[in-house]
């Protein structure tokens, strides 16, 4: 999984956001990658974003999932006004396991992932062996044109 935010204290909502997963029956969070500080992707006059990845075993279908993350990021606030604009919390799931879906509602693996270095840096972090159809995530990494993307303290 994924998570950012770049409104507010965006660092006390990313652990809020972690709380609230940890919380979820049939949930539970097994590595939480370091915060990043990175400059927005895809709109790029906002605020910077704080990015983590978690890794995450569950017993919830990938809709079930989808549903307990969309019901987060509602209860914690967030309004979806624009496509890339700033957010409160974001939490997008990226994989479970070998998933393939293609819907109107969920794609996994999710569809920018390996565009976005803020989103593979923190996922190599905390599975440096994955592969993501097939490459392996640090090559996914070599592979990006250069984006801000900062360990945080």
């Amino acid at each position: 999984m994924s998570l950012g935010s770049n409104l507010g204290n965006p660092v006390k909502h990313l652990r809020e956001g972690i709380l609230h997963l940890e919380a979820l029956e049939g949930l539970e969070v097994v590595k939480v990658s370091s915060f990043y500080e990175t400059a927005p992707w895809g709109r790029e006059d906002q605020p910077p974003f704080v990015n983590l990845c978690l890794e995450i075993l569950t017993s919830l279908t990938p809709h079930e999932l989808l549903e307990a993350t969309q019901g987060i990021e509602k209860r914690m606030g967030r309004i979806k006004k624009e496509v890339w604009g700033p957010r409160l919390i974001d939490i997008d799931i990226l994989l479970m396991g070998e998933a393939e879906i293609s819907e109107d509602d969920l794609t996994l693996p999710h569809p920018y992932m390996t565009r976005r270095a803020f989103v593979l840096i923190p996922l190599g972090e905390i599975a440096p062996g994955l592969r993501i159809r097939g490459i392996a995530v640090h090559d996914w990494i070599a592979a990006l044109e250069d984006q801000s993307v900062t360990r945080m303290p």
